[in-house]
């Protein structure tokens, strides 16, 4: 067992852990954030993708050892005051979310994406959410989500 001190949506957390325990499971098993999913443990899908240090990672590829002293945003961070967040908001009005397996990743992926460019262009947005699989709405709407959330101003 290792001793792991980060933070985790603004609230510092100690994690005994195994030190290759993934990160995926600490946080749905030991920290009951349950948002990130796992679709293939593969890192190929980023339906368990998270913010860490500011990048976005597929926390079924990191090792919990390697979040020592880390910041760690999952889509339970995202709320504002228990209120969606903008681009959460935008999900939900666009229908960019069906089944739910890919939103969490597909909208810190956005969440990322809006804080590089705050009005993205389609080849952006497509770039950007490059590696985040979803196989209900066809993409078409989650662009316009991102197109909304970009022009609500969801970055600022």
């Amino acid at each position: 067992m290792t001793t792991i001190h980060c933070t985790v949506n603004n609230k510092k957390k100690t994690i005994e852990a195994p030190p290759m325990k993934r990160l995926l499971d600490v946080l749905r098993e030991d920290l009951c954030l349950t948002g990130a999913k796992e679709g293939c443990g593969e890192g190929e899908c980023g339906a368990c993708a998270v913010l860490m240090n500011g990048d976005l990672v597929n926390s079924c590829l990191i090792p919990i050892l390697q979040a020592e002293g880390a910041e760690i945003i999952t889509i339970e961070g995202l709320a504002i005051d228990r209120k969606l967040h903008p681009i959460q908001q935008c999900f939900l009005e666009e229908g960019g979310a069906q089944c739910g397996i890919c939103t969490p990743g597909m909208i810190l992926a956005t969440y990322h994406l809006l804080e590089r460019y705050p009005q993205p262009s389609l080849l952006q947005i497509q770039e950007g959410l490059n590696g985040n699989l979803c196989r209900c709405t066809g993409y078409m709407r989650i662009f316009n989500a991102v197109q909304q959330a970009a022009y609500a101003g969801a970055s600022e």
